[in-house]
C-alpha cells in the first residue's frame, strides 16, 4: 500500500490527513485551540485547514504530527472501550510520560517527539509490551 501512496499528490495527502485529523479532533471533542496546537497551526489556519479545498500545504512536521495522532486515535480505540478510548487523550495521566497531566497538554508542550512517544507507548500496549 506503500506505492499507492506515494503517487498521490502531496496536496491530496494533505488533505487527507486533515480530513481525517478533523474527524479525530471532533471525536476527542477538542477545542479548535487545542487542535490547532496539536497540528502546530495557528487557529485561523486551523480554521481554514478543516475546510474542503485548502490550498495549504502541510509541512513535513505537521504531516507526521497528523500521521502520529491518526495513529493514537487509532490505538485508543482499539485498546479501550468508547468511553475511555475518546476521553483518555483529555483526562489527567498518572503514567510515566505524562505525571498527573492530560496527555494532550503533554503532547503539545513536548511537540512531535512527544507525540510520538505517545504513540509508541500506547502500540506498546496494545502490543503487550
Amino acid at each position: 500500500m506503500q506505492i499507492a501512496a506515494r503517487t498521490r499528490e502531496p496536496a491530496q495527502l494533505d488533505a487527507i490527513a486533515l480530513k481525517a485529523y478533523a474527524r479525530v479532533a471532533e471525536a476527542w471533542g477538542l477545542a479548535q485551540k487545542e487542535a490547532a496546537a496539536l497540528a502546530d497551526m495557528s487557529e485561523s489556519t486551523w480554521k481554514r485547514a478543516r475546510k474542503p479545498g485548502f490550498a495549504g500545504e502541510l509541512t513535513r512536521d505537521q504531516l507526521l504530527r497528523l500521521s502520529a495522532l491518526i495513529g493514537i486515535y487509532k490505538s485508543l480505540e482499539l485498546y479501550f472501550s468508547e468511553p475511555l478510548a475518546r476521553g483518555w487523550f483529555t483526562r489527567p495521566n498518572t503514567g510515566p510520560l505524562f505525571g498527573g497531566a492530560r496527555p494532550i497538554d503533554s503532547a503539545i508542550e513536548g511537540g512531535l517527539p512527544q507525540i510520538l512517544a505517545i504513540r509508541t507507548h500506547l502500540d506498546a500496549l496494545r502490543g503487550g509490551a
